[in-house]
């Protein structure tokens, strides 16, 4: 950066409209301007969705704000950066691993119709060195992108950002990847001229009201506690499995499936910790209650009796849990006293309820992989239990499926808003748009 280093009031709030349908964009844009945000991205899969149109519409929409079109340009970008800035696109992003050619064509084209070039410097090997390479051509602006699913693994770009406002010295810098009021004022603090700000904003119930935080925070320098667009990491799992349920954690992975034939044995049971798993014969309950032995606080016991009907597990072995501070046990099997159990409201998933135990003959293993309600589990895996079923998440995906599964969450309360404002969720989806075409 140079001398003149942008001060908090000077940085500029640039919201990034990343979504499939144009009507909602406008909508949320709106809020956003009536909060204050600075400029408009028309983000990329709203381009993909509804072409030059979505361009020209927010253009014509808010004829006073900037208008940032996000096309991630890889080639001919003399030819992209036309087609933006004649629908109105006041400045045009490339991708900054494209070849320099298509780099310095999309500056002639944009000295030519009048745009300004971004470029994005997201999966870019070395940040620095092809900033400064950038900064010579005669970018306008150099962005530092750390993409969603990065972010969900824990990245973030306010540290690149600090040592490339190092280097940069007439170029702008942005900054975009998981923004919210917590982290914008350390983006500006670490160099940043424009913070690039998409679902703490567009997933807002109220998206007026978060632009204004936005803006409070960045001329005060002050963080405030923010509920969106959080980053959890590994030491907070269980908080984040605790808030959302088993649907947002399936659409998370893509439509993953609950267990199949496991239900709560009382309704409104919430269950979540790491797995315990243990394999045993029909009714021999001698390694269930042995593994609560080696159980500690927070875990969870599934267990694997390949459908038995005779019940491995009851009222007596649910205290000993409660005790340890287990948080719930399931079973690919029976359990009983379900009433006593439902009364000290221990978390239990079964596929059956028996009366009748069988004996403690002591064979089976435990802490291997099992198959439980048709899903495997291994030793450690996460389990997410609620009354929709019970989901597992492995392990080593366990900090980025909570990230996914907290952002749809978040996405649903927006969706939600909107259909509490009069409308519908067909309607606010545009399902006959994106239904499949046959033929």
């Amino acid at each position: 950066m140079s001398d003149e280093k942008i001060n908090m009031n000077e940085a500029k709030l640039q919201v990034a409209l990343d979504l499939m349908n144009l009507d909602r964009a406008v909508q949320i844009a709106r809020e956003a301007v009536a909060g204050g945000v600075d400029w408009i991205e028309v983000g990329t899969p709203l381009i993909k969705s509804e072409g030059m149109n979505a361009v020209r519409t927010l253009k014509k929409e808010f004829p006073n704000k900037v208008i940032v079109a996000d096309l991630k340009t890889m080639d001919v970008g003399g030819i992209e950066v036309e087609m933006a800035a004649k629908s109105g696109a006041d400045i045009v992003i490339i991708l900054g691993v494209s070849d320099n050619s298509t780099i310095l064509e999309a500056l002639k084209a944009g000295k030519q119709y009048g745009a300004r070039i971004m470029v994005d410097l997201i999966n870019v090997s070395d940040f620095i060195e092809r900033a400064v390479a950038l900064e010579r051509m005669g970018v306008d602006i150099i962005c530092i992108h750390v993409g969603i699913d990065q972010q969900v693994k824990g990245m973030n770009p306010i540290e690149i950002t600090k040592q490339i406002s190092e280097v940069v010295v007439n170029a702008e810098i942005a900054m975009a990847g998981g923004i919210n009021t917590e982290t914008a004022p350390l983006g500006i603090e670490a160099g940043a001229d424009i913070l690039i700000v998409g679902h703490a904003i567009t997933a807002a119930e109220n998206c007026e009201e978060a632009t204004r935080a936005l803006k409070e925070t960045m001329k005060t320098g002050k963080p405030i506690k923010s509920k969106l667009m959080r980053k959890y990491g590994e030491d907070e799992l269980f908080r984040v499995f605790s808030m959302v349920s088993t649907p947002n954690i399936s659409d998370a992975m893509h439509r993953a499936p609950c267990m199949e034939g496991i239900r709560p044995v009382w309704e409104g049971s919430k269950l979540v910790g790491r797995a315990i798993t243990v394999r045993c014969y029909n009714g021999d309950w001698s390694k269930p209650v042995e593994s609560i032995d080696l159980a500690e606080k927070g875990n969870v016991i599934v267990i694997d009796e390949s459908g038995g009907d005779i019940a491995v597990w009851g009222e007596l072995a649910s205290w000993s849990c409660k005790t340890k501070g287990v948080t719930g046990v399931v079973i690919d099997g029976a359990i009983r006293d379900v009433d006593d159990i439902r009364e000290m409201k221990f978390p239990a998933f079964s596929r059956h309820v028996k009366s009748n135990a069988g004996e403690p003959k002591g064979f089976g293993e435990v802490n291997i992989e099992i198959t439980c309600g048709g899903l495997k589990v291994s030793p450690g895996d996460w389990v997410v239990g609620d009354d929709c079923g019970v989901i597992v998440i492995p392990k080593e995906q366990a900090q980025e499926i909570a990230n996914r599964a907290a952002m749809v969450l978040e996405n649903e309360n927006r969706v939600r808003e909107e259909i509490k404002r009069g409308s519908t969720l067909s309607k606010v989806l545009k399902l006959k748009k994106w239904e499949k075409v046959i033929g």
